[in-house]
């Protein structure tokens, strides 16, 4: 249930209404949107009279929200949610791309590729210490020795670290040396591990499932917002169709869908959800195009040599060319918007 409460409402009008509904068993939060506030009760909300709420001096409008999750829900929080890690932001027009190897391979590989990702305008530093693979004898990554010389290329790119974790035991951990803890596709709805990353202080990336719904992929984000830990970015990365030519198909539509339905930054991995590496820039610029909030593309010194999804890396000198495009593609999506909003 949502209540839209009057701008100049004081604070304490506003704690004697909350008081009174915290007394039913409800949690609730607060959002300051344009020209009012907004109250967002989060439980039981069957024992609250509409009607009885409506006189009060300070509201304006009671409405009732259908969908399941609550704390991610656009209804509840109208202004985009925005991200900030190291310098870079993600979410509300603020762009931003990680990229790096798919697995950490060793000192010098992954801090190559760091400094050429830098250098090409990248905002974060991506890698896999630890590796889900559908076969038990494909490479796993090198567990917390990768994590080890992801820490190593932070220190000398200053480049924020997104590396995903598979166990709740590596939570401390995580807490200690990352920047942006990744949930993988087919953790998606491991819900433990949810709720545990769910108590950490580090944003979370959490990547789409390989064939969920829309909804499935926000109750997912919602098990983590529950435990305390708000700060969650959505990532498209293909989803499993009857196609095979490509590894995935990227639903681009998830971007401007997701936009809707939730205030949460959104952005996607051309990457994954191509399996090619000659697939990736189309990809990226739709994504741009759509509205995404920022891009996570593999990057590998050697994609010929890589350990794991070297098919679908490019190099540092593709990337390069790549970024220039994305650029240009961001500039002329703003220059759109800019446009369009004159003209409103």
């Amino acid at each position: 249930m949502i209540i839209i409460m009057k701008e100049e409402t004081t604070n304490e009008q506003m704690q004697s209404l909350m008081e009174s509904l915290q007394e039913a068993g409800l949690e609730i939060g607060i959002t300051s949107g344009v020209g009012h506030k907004i109250l967002g009760l989060i439980g039981d909300t069957a024992c609250v009279d509409e009607e009885k709420l409506l006189l009060h001096p300070q509201v304006v409008q009671v409405m009732r929200v259908h969908e399941p999750y609550k704390k991610a829900n656009r209804h509840f929080h109208p202004q985009d949610t925005v991200i900030q890690v190291g310098n870079a932001k993600l979410g509300s027009g603020k762009f931003g791309v990680i990229a790096g190897p798919c697995s950490v391979e060793s000192v010098a590989q992954i801090t190559q590729v760091a400094q050429a990702v830098k250098a090409s305008g990248a905002s974060m530093l991506r890698g896999g210490a630890f590796k889900p693979r559908t076969s038990p004898y494909s490479f796993q990554g090198m567990g917390v020795d990768g994590l080890k010389l992801l820490v190593e290329a932070k220190q000398a790119t200053g480049l924020p670290i997104v590396t995903e974790i598979m166990s709740p035991r590596y939570c401390e951990l995580f807490e200690e040396c990352v920047d942006v803890v990744q949930i993988g596709a087919r953790n998606m709805q491991n819900f433990d591990l949810l709720k545990e990353v769910g108590k950490l202080s580090k944003p979370i990336l959490l990547k789409r499932g390989l064939a969920n719904t829309y909804e499935e992929w926000i109750m997912s984000a919602e098990y983590i917002m529950s435990e305390g830990n708000e700060n969650v970015i959505l990532c498209e990365r293909g989803i499993r169709t009857m196609e095979t030519y490509t590894r995935n198909t990227m639903d681009v539509s998830a971007v401007p869908a997701l936009k809707r339905m939730t205030h949460l930054p959104v952005v996607v991995d051309p990457s994954h959800a191509s399996g090619h590496s000659w697939l990736v820039e189309p990809l990226a610029m739709a994504a741009a195009a759509a509205g995404a909030d920022g891009l996570m593309i593999e990057v590998h010194n050697n994609p010929a040599c890589a350990k794991c999804d070297g098919q679908q890396s490019l190099t540092p000198e593709q990337f390069d060319h790549l970024m220039k495009k994305v650029e240009a593609m961001m500039g002329i999506v703003e220059k759109t918007l800019v446009e369009a909003k004159g003209e409103e």
